[in-house]
């Protein structure tokens, strides 16, 4: 009785704490049309702390999606383009001499804002990614002698194209783990492209965007949203759900086991978990059930599953993996 009166308080306090989640969704439908699974799944990273990889042609939004979200909440906003000849000072930030006082100063790089869109991180080589994956992960910068703390809140959305790979450096395993989501961005349908069509020739695209949410406001959100409650069935399945990536003949999916080369880390169950709260949030609710799990299991597992060859040559993708093993493992 005592832990229902605990669920009931949990989940009025999120009632309270979300009601701002429909204001900014809305607020940038104003500009965006024909993107609601990005525009979701933006702000469920940003309500979980996560950073987000997004995979998909160019010209589909994507960077007028990040420059939305950090307007709406009254954020700021850096763009870099990545290319063969970046720098990590040029991300980063590097010392500058000064002849005056001969004196060395710290100059910031761009990493120092709040929302940051990484486009196209496969063309810069590895120890450019790896400058900006190591901000991620401690959340401060190293320049010269001196560290910096970046600020919260705190959000990396780096692009890459599917298609083109020439002249890349992909971004090995063990950095995509890195990233809490990887988002297929795919193109609108019919309808919603003559709509773009039509804003964009009438100039409707430009339209003010108001911030409805304050940065302290989202991170009062992620506390909170750590406190919604998760059955002890619920972590039991999502752990089954990572667990049939690593060894699918021990879950009952011997169908599946000369598809992996490698499974999911548990960096994917942490993630997985936390997604599953935060899309619970976003729905207005103090307890999370199944369904939220499964809506988040694929942006989570898809980067962090590894493809053998036979998968390869039969034209398998990591997202038919996963469905398979949604659709076997016993829903609690």
């Amino acid at each position: 009785m005592s832990q229902n009166l605990e669920i009931e308080a949990i989940h009025q306090q999120i009632q309270i704490e979300s009601a701002f989640v429909e204001r900014l969704l809305e607020q940038q439908r104003r500009v965006l049309v024909g993107q609601d699974y990005l525009i979701g799944r933006l702000v469920l990273g940003l309500l979980s702390g996560g950073h987000l990889l997004l995979e998909g042609m160019p010209g589909l939004a994507k960077t007028l999606a990040i420059k939305t979200l950090a307007r709406c909440v009254d954020a700021g906003f850096q763009r870099i383009q990545f290319t063969p000849d970046l720098l990590p000072a040029d991300i980063l930030g590097t010392l500058v001499y000064n002849p005056a006082d001969h004196q060395f100063s710290v100059r910031k790089g761009p990493i120092f804002s709040n929302f940051i869109l990484a486009d196209e991180i496969n063309r810069a080589p590895a120890k450019v990614q790896s400058a900006l994956l190591e901000a991620m992960q401690e959340k401060q910068v190293t320049i010269g002698r001196e560290r910096f703390p970046l600020e919260e809140p705190f959000l990396v959305l780096a692009t890459q194209n599917p298609i083109e790979q020439e002249g890349t450096y992909p971004l090995p395993e063990a950095q995509t783990d890195r990233f809490m989501m990887k988002i297929i961005v795919s193109y609108p349908g019919f309808e919603e492209e003559r709509e773009i069509v039509r804003r964009n020739l009438s100039g409707a695209i430009d339209q003010v965007v108001e911030p409805v949410v304050h940065p302290d406001d989202i991170l009062r959100a992620r506390r909170a949203a750590l406190k919604i409650y998760m059955d002890e069935r619920i972590e039991r399945y999502l752990l089954q759900l990572v667990f049939a990536t690593r060894n699918p003949a021990a879950c009952g999916l011997k169908d599946l086991a000369g598809y992996f080369q490698h499974g999911a880390s548990p960096r994917a169950s942490i993630y997985l978990a936390l997604a599953s709260k935060v899309y619970a949030f976003m729905q207005r609710r103090g307890f999370v059930i199944p369904d939220d799990v499964q809506q988040v299991c694929r942006d989570v597992l898809r980067h962090r599953i590894g493809l053998s060859y036979e998968a390869e040559a039969e034209d398998i993708h990591q997202d038919e993996l996963i469905t398979h093993i949604l659709s076997k493992v016993e829903v609690p």
